[in-house]
């Protein structure tokens, strides 16, 4: 059997050989350094992008430095640190403005400079872009437009180095990163239902968090689905 796509998410837990530097020998047939070798070549080229090689070696560093030792939020700092960065722009969901300003004073305390932009920023009301009544959280209410590429057009013009990204929504932060010209993260990635910890819908699927499941949901023990079984196949 042969493969057109990449399915690194089936690679069986004793393979994944990609760790240990040996894809090409051990990996299963869908893995991508047999499915398309050409790609990763000319991904790699890229890292000799002086910019590209200099993201990916500080990541490096802050990863093995602080591995299992560090919160993400100390990350951020000492990878903004590493980098050289001086300006760190924040994106955050008006439901995040605590959590903002925490942030924005702890890059503070590390020496940076923080500029912040709140998703609601313009007031533009959704019925500018089309949305009714009935397609608002709450109807009958003024409700302002998210506007996460004001965000990025803002926090680009105001010179933000480093952008982090503080619980916007599906979608409008899609736009925040089409549009911010600095590199991004994220801090929190929002899920009102779960905390914003998103992850826990994916460890429960099979028990609390069902429901996530569409109505083409395989049996349990989960095989290679069709499509990745029948991919190319000679």
């Amino acid at each position: 059997m042969t493969y057109q796509d990449p399915f690194c998410a089936y690679c069986p837990p004793n393979v994944r050989a990609c760790r240990q530097g040996e894809a090409e020998a051990r990996g299963p047939g869908f893995c991508p350094s047999k499915v398309d070798p050409d790609a990763q070549a000319r991904a790699r080229a890229l890292y000799d992008d002086p910019e590209t090689r200099r993201i990916s070696v500080a990541s490096a560093q802050v990863e093995a430095e602080g591995y299992c030792q560090w919160t993400r939020v100390e990350e951020i700092a000492a990878f903004a640190r590493r980098m050289g960065y001086r300006r760190i722009g924040i994106a955050n969901c008006i439901s995040f403005v605590d959590h903002a300003m925490t942030l924005t004073a702890i890059l503070e305390s590390h020496g940076f400079e923080v500029v912040s932009v709140a998703c609601k920023n313009g007031a533009i009301p959704k019925e500018e872009l089309g949305l009714t009544e009935q397609e608002k959280v709450r109807p009958g209410q003024f409700e302002a437009l998210c506007n996460p590429v004001a965000q990025a057009e803002l926090l680009n013009a105001h010179g933000a180095e480093f952008n982090v990204v503080l619980g916007l929504c599906i979608g409008h932060d899609s736009l925040f990163f089409r549009y911010s010209a600095a590199p991004c993260t994220v801090l929190v990635a929002k899920d009102r239902v779960l905390g914003h910890n998103p992850v826990a819908a994916l460890q429960l699927a099979d028990t609390y968090y069902a429901r996530v499941w569409g109505p083409e949901r395989p049996a349990a023990p989960r095989k290679l689905p069709p499509k990745a079984a029948q991919a190319g196949r000679g």
